[in-house]
């Protein structure tokens, strides 16, 4: 993995904001860039590695911090804050690691054809460009229309387009320019939406992870908080192991909860949680071998401490009501 300089990673004023330290980056001023990492690095990291290896998601770290570094002048605060643009240019690194991956030779030294050529999502941000790109030029007038089209679409020279339209190469020159400037003035304000619509187009898994790892970093939070004191759910009768056991993890106003066992037998088991005499489920866990599981759960009802928590065997046969608990914790 490489790694940077610790002239480049050493500490500044850590009161200054992300747009401040870029703007110190852009002036050379290396040491800005610890900070940010310190602060994003973590975050990015998770992101590739949702699509990645590990190895690969720590090189790509590592990637993406070198382009802020490198291309810290090219950030403009105006257009945006820091993070999501830190986010769009990691979304785009994984991206194009997947799509270089696709590229790659199969074990018998072929090379796989089907997916070498932009997927779906790239084909309609193509598309959605294309077609605001052409609304924009149809608003030109007819002459810079014409003009702009022949430069820029059909790739002529000046000298071309002076000679198809029949006009000297000066008001060849001008039509082009005149229609530039137009076009400039159209599109820059919904530069932001058509960035929107791209990402709306290709960030749906993007969105999900953003989700999931939030919910990953306040679940991290509850596990971590050594204040918090977790409710131990015991076996509840003779057959089950005696060491096995679970602890729920959450707390008031906070909508996660975590839930993990342990010397528990292999099998598929539910959990869920009682308030009053509504129950809310946590979701499953896959026990394996080493008797261990953990879930993250996520609902409106977890906010309030709960009277009972269960984990049962995953009914069979089709019933869909839970079997008889296994562990347990109750008020």
């Amino acid at each position: 993995m490489r790694v940077y300089p610790q002239a480049v990673l050493a500490s500044v004023d850590p009161a200054r904001s992300d747009e401040e330290l870029m703007r110190d980056l852009a002036r050379g001023q290396q040491q800005a860039l610890g900070p940010l990492y310190s602060r994003y690095a973590s975050l990015v990291f998770h992101l590739s590695a949702q699509s990645l290896d590990r190895a690969v998601a720590e090189e790509l770290v590592q990637e993406v911090f070198l382009t802020v570094w490198r291309g810290a002048a090219s950030f403009d605060p105006q257009q945006g804050a820091f993070r999501p643009w830190l986010l769009r240019l990691t979304h785009w690194k994984i991206l194009n690691e997947l799509r270089r991956r696709r590229r790659q030779p199969t074990q018998d030294g072929e090379f796989d054809l089907v997916d070498e050529g932009p997927g779906p999502e790239e084909h309609a941000w193509q598309s959605e460009h294309e077609r605001i790109l052409k609304a924009a030029l149809e608003a030109l007038p007819p002459k810079q229309r014409q003009a702009v089209a022949m430069a820029f679409l059909q790739d002529m020279t000046h000298e071309q387009v002076a000679r198809a339209l029949d006009v000297p190469l000066g008001t060849a020159k001008t039509r082009i320019r005149s229609g530039l400037q137009i076009l400039r003035l159209q599109l820059t304000p919904i530069a932001a939406s058509l960035l929107g619509v791209g990402l709306a187009i290709v960030g749906f898994q993007y969105v999900q992870t953003r989700i999931t790892l939030d919910r990953e970093e306040r679940a991290i939070t509850l596990v971590t908080t050594s204040e918090l004191v977790p409710l131990r759910l015991v076996p509840t009768s003779a057959s089950v192991p005696a060491a096995a056991h679970a602890n729920y993890r959450g707390r008031e106003g906070n909508s996660v909860a975590v839930l993990s066992v342990e010397a528990l037998p292999p099998g598929t088991y539910l959990a869920r949680v009682r308030h009053a005499d509504r129950w809310t489920s946590l979701g499953v866990l896959d026990v394996g071998k080493d008797g261990k599981a953990s879930l993250i759960a996520e609902d409106i009802a977890l906010s309030i401490p709960p009277d009972a928590v269960e984990v049962t065997l995953e009914p069979g046969g089709g019933s869909s009501a839970p079997s008889t608990p296994v562990l347990a914790w109750s008020r």
